[in-house]
């Protein structure tokens, strides 16, 4: 354990306050950023503690970046340390994002604005590509996991909920890990389980011509944030199945802009709540869907933060974490094959979308530099007379 001296809630706010409002690039640069911040420079934590922290975010459902932040927080100022490092952390992104979504609804009627945002989408169906090149390394540890990640993408371009997907695929890794007498069957029974719920009634059903209710939008995002594992990527495939096929409370292209404000914006990309809460339901949606898709994350981690030290050494919670990853990671494939139609419709949009993959796996460029450089050019080209 580290013998640094606690620092003071002022402290912890300012820091948070600095890390969201200049941390770009998705939850792993955010890690980073925090482990250069909080471990080389000010020692808050030591390596080892800092590690046992990201395990523990890998554990539970919600943004991981955004959990660090809170189980930071709680670790240097008690309980008061939990909330100010998660606010703190979430709220610059928080009022950019809503600025943003306030513009977007004002003008974008406007050809110019409109083709900046339709510019983008191959760079973010890029991100979402080489975010599913990083983590398939770590998830897909063996050829059970592969062949789990095999049958989660099928399941999901058959339509499956993606939270019976998630519970099947751990629960089947934990028993074909386990094996405990009937496992075999038993694991069959689980990923058969999905093929029978096909065409269950949604909990809610509206339609997008209605001003959604702020309750409502809030219940889906408390739901979202609870269930969520693994990267804010897998945030899309939730989003294009319940809000753009299901409920029908926006459409694709709201969500492919909502995605890149959400990439191109500092902080968490669970921000990406706050523009569409905008979109369906004014200023009260933005608040309300932010606050539903982050408060989870507070529960979990104040629940979980006395258990750290038990969880990740567990044969039950283990096994169950690796299917859960696994399931996370074939929902973002499932989503990125969605979308790859509706963003790649021209030649242009490939070649943006082949090199913006080749600097970011290649260069490790930041997402945030390709998604503006993307934009300008689509302004240039607009206004060039090139279209």
């Amino acid at each position: 354990m580290t013998e640094t001296k606690p620092p003071p809630l002022y402290e912890i706010a300012t820091t948070f306050l600095k890390l969201g409002s200049t941390a770009f690039g998705g939850p792993a640069a955010h890690i980073a950023m925090m482990e250069e911040n909080l471990v080389r420079r000010k020692k808050w934590l030591s390596h080892e503690e800092f590690l046992d922290l990201i395990g523990a975010t890998n554990l539970i459902p919600g943004p991981n970046s955004t959990e660090m932040a809170i189980h930071i927080g709680y670790k240097m100022g008690g309980w008061r340390g939990l909330f100010l490092g998660g606010i703190c952390f979430i709220f610059p992104a928080f009022l950019i994002v809503w600025l943003l979504a306030w513009s977007y609804v004002k003008f974008s009627s406007l050809p110019q604005f409109q083709f900046l945002f339709l510019s983008i989408k191959p760079v973010i169906l890029a991100v979402i590509a080489q975010a599913i090149w990083s983590l398939s390394k770590n998830a897909i540890k063996d050829k059970i996991l592969f062949g789990l990640c095999a049958i989660s993408i099928f399941l999901y371009g058959r339509g499956i909920n993606e939270l019976i997907i998630l519970a099947a695929i751990a629960i089947t890794n934990l028993f074909l890990r386990q094996k405990p007498p009937g496992a075999g069957k038993i694991s069959l029974w689980f990923l058969a389980m999905p093929m029978f719920l096909i065409g269950l009634p949604s909990w809610a059903s509206l339609n997008e011509n209605h001003r959604i209710p702020v309750e409502n939008v809030f219940v889906y995002f408390t739901k979202v944030g609870s269930v969520l594992f693994g990267s804010g990527y897998v945030l899309i495939a939730f989003l294009k199945n319940d809000l753009v096929d299901q409920y029908q409370w926006l459409n694709q292209q709201q969500l492919l802009d909502a995605i890149a404000v959400g990439q191109f914006t500092p902080g968490p990309v669970f921000t990406t709540a706050t523009f569409i809460g905008y979109l369906i339901s004014g200023h009260g949606g933005a608040i309300a869907a932010t606050c539903g898709i982050f408060a989870p994350a507070f529960f979990f981690v104040a629940i979980t933060a006395p258990l750290i030290s038990r969880l990740r050494k567990s044969k039950w919670t283990s096994p169950l974490l690796d299917g859960l990853n696994v399931a996370s990671l074939s929902l973002m494939m499932g989503a990125g094959i969605l979308l790859a139609p509706e963003s790649l419709q021209s030649i242009y949009e490939i070649i943006i979308f082949l090199l913006s993959l080749w600097l970011l796996i290649g260069y490790k460029v930041n997402s945030a530099w390709l998604i503006l450089a993307a934009g300008i050019l689509g302004f240039l080209k607009m206004n060039l007379g090139w279209v």
